[in-house]
């Protein structure tokens, strides 16, 4: 962390601000009290940090208002304090097998500015209108405080979603909540279909999740795969987040855009389409390729996933950009919306705080705590430290997952291409899941490419794992 620009540690006056703050902020007359509705969250097992909550309630001609509280870090973590100059350093939590690194203090991430279960908390909260096809009608943003009904996790949410499952121990200790839930499933995979219709890429991601055995000693690096309720939460934060940034424009407040550009690579992605009998036109187009991911998914659902994981490599990476009033914004091309603000993870992403702080001012009609040039400055830092703790989280994994294949060379794998450059070739195999160079029979080799790959040797200390080619995987 310290090598790529990262505080592992909080100075001694930020841990002396939190060691002075003991209680929540405090809830007054000047915020709506929502706490009687059943707000709960939906996050991974062992998520601490909680950033939403979501509740739903069906209105008039078969619309359904969907209400996402979002957690007030800025009444407890002031601009210009010790806590906040340790967020806008990092200006991300980075999460590694070896142990989480909090933007914020555990005792305030965790506890006083987390919406924890069973806790009265204050939070900003989106109230959106939507359709039965949906789309996102009226909408407004305001404080409120809320109360978490039940701490709820994506597999057994999802597990019960699919009739899997018994309804978790959670959600059915909770009259109505059941209904509730499912209320919110529905509203969330109608706002699927719309995005999926504008042009939204539906693509799988899998990320490596750590086991850990009895004793705490790494055991394992697993796919950690999209469920339904995930797509629950994504969908109603993408459409927070479109509000915020709606709301925020309205008003002619310039704040943080998150933003995907039109990719540069799209040559790469219509050969690899050209590759599965598909075509792709020449000049990049959202929608035709959602419709191509679509035809791929239908026809090899078992390989999606890494085809998924091709598309996003040559996509490229997400940036934050200061969205200037009056100014035109790049919109983001995987999501086909052109009006999106991160705003919904404040206890874990600073340009969240930065859009929290912006929000209240502009409800306030006070100035904006920062200015166009502050929030330039911030985009560029903000993408820059996003990429470092990426980097960061990256070499941990590549550690793990060499400690774990340390017993194991000379197996073969199945692979898939994950990187083709002057800088090397890379290779990501699935159990474990793990990443890595392809120091011989690389040529030719491209994003994409699915290949057989024989574990030549790995470096733990380094994170180094590298690859022979032995063949065409099939």
């Amino acid at each position: 962390m310290q090598a790529r620009g990262l505080e592992p540690d909080f100075s001694d006056a930020a841990k002396r601000e939190a060691a002075a703050v003991d209680t929540p902020a405090p809830i007054d007359g000047a915020v709506r009290d929502l706490r009687a509705l059943l707000w709960a969250s939906i996050d991974n097992d062992d998520s601490r940090d909680l950033d939403q909550l979501s509740v739903a309630a069906p209105v008039e001609g078969g619309a359904t208002r969907i209400l996402v509280a979002i957690a007030d870090v800025d009444a407890l973590v002031k601009a210009g304090s010790a806590i906040d100059a340790h967020a806008s350093a990092n200006t991300t939590s980075v999460y590694t097998a070896g142990g989480v690194f909090p933007m914020l203090p555990e005792k305030f991430s965790t506890g006083l500015t987390s919406l924890n279960p069973g806790e009265d908390r204050v939070a900003m909260v989106v109230d959106m209108t939507i359709d039965e096809s949906g789309n996102v009608g009226a909408a407004d943003i305001y404080r409120a405080s809320v109360h978490n009904r039940a701490k709820l996790a994506y597999d057994s949410v999802a597990a019960w979603l699919d009739g899997k499952a018994a309804a978790p121990a959670p959600l059915a200790a909770v009259a109505g909540l059941d209904e509730q839930l499912r209320t919110q499933d529905r509203v969330a995979q109608a706002l699927k279909r719309a995005r999926t219709a504008r042009g939204a890429l539906e693509l799988e991601t899998t990320e490596a999740r750590a086991v850990y055995a009895e004793d705490g000693a790494l055991a394992n690096l697993l796919a950690d795969t999209p469920n339904r309720a995930k797509t629950v939460i994504e969908d109603f934060m993408i459409a927070a987040n479109g509000v915020t940034a709606r709301f925020l424009a309205a008003r002619h407040v310039s704040t943080l855009r998150r933003v995907l550009r039109t990719p540069e690579r799209w040559d790469r992605i219509v050969a690899l389409a050209a590759s599965l009998g598909d075509t792709l036109p020449a000049t990049a187009d959202a929608p035709a390729l959602n419709a191509f991911l679509v035809r791929r998914r239908a026809a090899d659902p078992a390989r999606f996933a890494d085809l998924s994981l091709a598309v996003i490599k040559l996509l490229g990476r997400g940036e934050y950009v200061a969205d200037v009033s009056g100014q035109a914004c790049e919109g983001h091309f995987g999501l086909a919306v052109r009006d999106y603000a991160h705003s919904t993870a404040p206890n874990r992403r600073f340009p969240d705080l930065v859009t929290q702080r912006m929000l209240k001012a502009a409800l306030a009609n006070a100035s904006a705590p920062y200015a166009n040039a502050e929030l330039e400055t911030l985009a560029e830092h903000c993408t820059a430290q996003e990429d470092a703790a990426n980097k960061v989280e990256r070499q941990v994994q590549k550690s793990a997952a060499a400690l774990i294949l340390s017993s194991r060379v000379g197996q073969v794998f199945d692979g898939l291409v994950t990187g083709a450059s002057a800088k090397g070739t890379w290779a990501r195999i699935l159990d474990p899941m793990a990443e890595g160079r392809v120091i011989r029979g690389f040529a030719g080799l491209d994003v994409g490419d699915r290949v057989r790959v024989k574990l030549v040797s790995t470096d733990v200390e380094r994170g180094f794992i590298d690859f022979a080619r032995e063949g065409t995987a099939p």
